[in-house]
């Protein structure tokens, strides 16, 4: 399941963020790949401990709390504290799995790696190249969405970011361990989610509203590992 989410953050909050992020002290991104991703990664970012970082991660986790449809998405259990990168002059990286367990610095908490995240924060605009490219069992899926927007995907998947040949590609990524373990569990309770809140917003009186709701609570309820 790949689902976009618009508008994360605001084009006022993207300014922000881009202005503490341009200013900020940048390190070679293989401080946070594994074996096989330190091969094919080629970018730079913020440092875990960077106080911008730690700052501009909590807001994103914030925005995310108020999102409707992240929440419906990933049903979320514990989220990765947002990381940030960046991709120029070439920068690129190959194709890879993100770790299935991944350990936070500042507590040692240990969180199983459900779906990916990227919160692009450069516009399509600023940047030549630097596609994210996620492959699933229907193909290739290109994305490059607008600053301020997020793709969500299952951790599972095989993905790369092409070179960017123009410009700088800004983003934060970071992963969760979701309450509904089960990829596609988590796209039947969302389609689920979707018709009983569209029934309740156009029949709002309508009798079935009420069962398909104790359903979706049912499943969520047999399938949550919570």
């Amino acid at each position: 399941m790949l689902i976009q989410i618009p508008e994360v953050l605001s084009q006022e909050e993207v300014v922000q963020f881009r202005q503490e992020l341009d200013a900020a002290d940048w390190v070679d991104g293989r401080v946070t790949a594994g074996y096989q991703s330190a091969r094919v990664k080629d970018n730079v970012q913020l440092p875990e401990t960077s106080p911008v970082a730690i700052s501009l991660g909590r807001r994103i986790v914030q925005a995310l709390e108020r999102n409707p449809l992240f929440i419906s998405a990933a049903l979320p259990a514990k989220i990765f504290p947002p990381l940030f990168n960046r991709y120029n002059g070439g920068h690129s990286f190959g194709n890879h799995v993100d770790n299935s367990i991944r350990r936070v610095p500042a507590t040692g908490e240990q969180i199983r790696t459900d779906l990916s995240m990227t919160l692009f924060l450069s516009s399509p605009e600023e940047y030549d190249g630097g596609e994210l490219i996620i492959d699933d069992m229907y193909g290739a899926h290109s994305v490059k969405l607008p600053a301020g927007h997020m793709v969500l995907y299952p951790s599972t998947s095989l993905h790369r970011v092409l070179p960017v040949t123009r410009g700088s590609r800004v983003s934060s990524f970071f992963w969760l361990q979701s309450m509904v373990r089960q990829d596609s569990h988590r796209s039947l309770l969302l389609n689920l989610d979707v018709a009983i809140q569209k029934i309740g917003r156009d029949v709002p009186e309508h009798p079935s509203l009420l069962d398909l709701t104790g359903l979706y609570h049912n499943l969520l309820r047999e399938w949550a590992t919570v």
